[in-house]
């Protein structure tokens, strides 16, 4: 895997500026711009404290990882703080409160600190999965303006961030065994962790006139996607390899 075009991506991105967000409760109605601000006060947390795996990279024993690679997740992390950075001028341009925690990014949290490298990298992807399948879903119900080009900048570069992840997974994927693990652990914490945001995010949902079931289907069609996208490159690329791989669990 040649992780040179992905450094080089990120590092185009990080010169961008963080977006002004004015006027975003325009267009909403009470129930909205309240749900919506403490949803994405919540995801705020989210998008912070995952620079612990920037350094564990550089400690993982792999071929397929070299340098541009561990910068390219450094990048990534940075990334995903300017997300966070773009969400807390969405909360306050909406009025809504600064979250300390909440017990679903602590849930998060913990399941990105149990386990080894790839794990952790997992509970990330379906980090990108839940951003791209909700954030999506909520923007499609906002009305033009600065509050959604944000938000849909953010889906832009979570799409990016899960071809990233792909394109780790596929490298890692060298045995029927490693897939089969693979499959398993990637099913297991996805469809976990869209099952608590769904619960947890109910009720922006359904002031933005949004099918919890809907949502799911379309978050479960993601989560397809990144079975079938992982699977496919790994396959392709049986001949290079077969050592054996092990989910670090």
């Amino acid at each position: 895997m040649a992780w040179t075009s992905w450094r080089q991506h990120f590092e185009r991105n990080a010169t961008r500026p963080v977006p002004l967000v004015v006027d975003a409760t325009r267009g909403l109605t009470a129930d909205q711009v309240r749900e919506l601000a403490l949803t994405l006060a919540r995801f705020q947390l989210g998008e912070t404290g995952e620079g612990r795996i920037a350094h564990e990279i550089r400690k993982f024993d792999d071929p397929a990882i070299d340098d541009d690679y561990c910068e390219a997740l450094g990048m990534f992390v940075r990334e995903e703080g300017r997300h966070a950075r773009i969400l807390g001028r969405c909360v306050r341009s909406l009025g809504g409160p600064r979250l300390s925690g909440t017990w679903t990014e602590d849930l998060f949290r913990h399941g990105r600190g149990l386990a080894g490298v790839r794990l952790k990298l997992i509970v990330l992807l379906s980090a990108e999965v839940i951003a791209v399948g909700f954030y999506g879903d909520i923007v499609d119900a906002l009305p033009e303006g600065s509050l959604r080009d944000a938000l849909e900048q953010i889906v832009n570069d979570e799409d990016a961030h899960m071809a990233f992840h792909n394109d780790f997974f596929s490298s890692q994927l060298r045995s029927p065994a490693a897939r089969l693990a693979f499959r398993a652990a990637w099913w297991t914490v996805a469809t976990s962790a869209c099952t608590v945001v769904l619960w947890d995010h109910r009720k922006t949902l359904t002031v933005f006139g949004r099918s919890r079931r809907a949502t799911a289907r379309r978050l479960v069609a993601l989560i397809r996607k990144v079975e079938g996208d992982v699977l496919s490159a790994a396959t392709q690329d049986d001949a290079v390899s077969t050592r054996e791989w092990k989910m670090a669990v």
